[in-house]
């Protein structure tokens, strides 16, 4: 075990999902991969949601059935952390609408503040909870680091008073990732969430390992590029070696070079659609890759 896996808490296993003799595709039923959170040792499951444009929706029972179709999967699977934020127009009310007791019982819920000034942040963030109906959030991340000092000041008095459990910053582009590190080495956070992916790796370089050293958890938006991913291998059959790693789809196989980064905690993707979750979450289960083939999983995407 490397100094990143050590201090990211490692990786846990639920059921055995990694027997290395098995080949193929694992069932829906098999448990997801697991994470530690390093500032505090809790476990979360290595496949998220996202919900940027996908739970941008109205009032309608047809527009909100599919995605309260995707919440009881996303739950039944044993997955936990939903990422959504005011910027996302109606996201954090359609959520909080969708969302069960049971669920919430669940849930680990991220949010983000994406404002400026003292005041208008605490009032943001207290809408935020009313609109997720939770007295608590579990995670609140300084939006593109929007007013970071003013912000983190605040953020910290909330942890301090338990209305808060974690704290963090976010970005979703490889020119903040810099800027992100400097956060990361400077203040004393909880998480971080940035972009990463087989075709932009630019996160391995420093955003990544300084995390690790940090002991900060990491979340990865925009794993599949905004779809751009795909666009990559359209037309291309799946490697027949991608059953090595218990992956049956080009969206399981980006996920798992993703996840199979030691310190990576959460990825984050986004859909609106049951048999898109599903398919995520299967990138969460079973065997990973290791440095030769997560290389492979790479250039086939290339």
């Amino acid at each position: 075990m490397n100094r990143r896996q050590l201090l990211m808490g490692g990786v846990s296993l639920v059921a055995g999902a990694a027997v290395a003799s098995r080949a193929g595709a694992v069932s829906p039923g098999e448990a997801l991969i697991l994470r530690r959170i390093p500032a505090s040792g809790e476990e979360i499951p290595v496949i998220g949601l996202g919900t940027s444009r996908t739970f941008e929706v109205g009032e309608s029972a047809a527009e909100r059935a599919p995605l309260r179709e995707v919440l009881e999967s996303f739950f039944a699977s044993g997955a936990r952390l939903i990422d959504t934020s005011p910027m996302y127009s109606s996201a954090e009310k359609v959520l909080g609408g969708l969302m069960t007791p049971d669920m919430h019982q669940r849930a680990f819920l991220a949010t983000k503040v994406w404002t400026r000034g003292a005041r208008e942040g605490r009032e943001q963030m207290t809408r935020s909870g009313e609109l997720l109906k939770t007295a608590r959030l579990d995670l609140v991340q300084v939006h593109n680091l929007l007013d970071l000092e003013t912000h983190l000041k605040t953020l910290r008095e909330w942890k301090d008073a338990g209305r808060v459990r974690y704290i963090g910053v976010t970005h979703y582009t490889v020119g903040a990732q810099p800027e992100l590190v400097k956060v990361l080495k400077r203040e004393k956070l909880d998480f971080v969430q940035f972009n990463y992916s087989p075709l932009t790796r630019a996160a391995e370089k420093e955003l990544l390992p300084v995390a690790a050293d940090r002991g900060v958890a990491a979340l990865v938006n925009r794993p599949f590029e905004d779809g751009a991913l795909f666009g990559t291998v359209r037309g291309k059959a799946l490697p027949a070696w991608a059953g090595e790693l218990d992956a049956a789809s080009w969206g399981q196989l980006a996920l798992k070079f993703i996840a199979a980064h030691p310190a990576v905690t959460c990825i984050i993707p986004a859909t609106a659609k049951a048999s898109h979750l599903a398919d995520n979450l299967a990138g969460g289960r079973g065997r990973l890759p290791d440095g030769r083939q997560r290389e492979a999983i790479a250039r086939a995407f290339a």
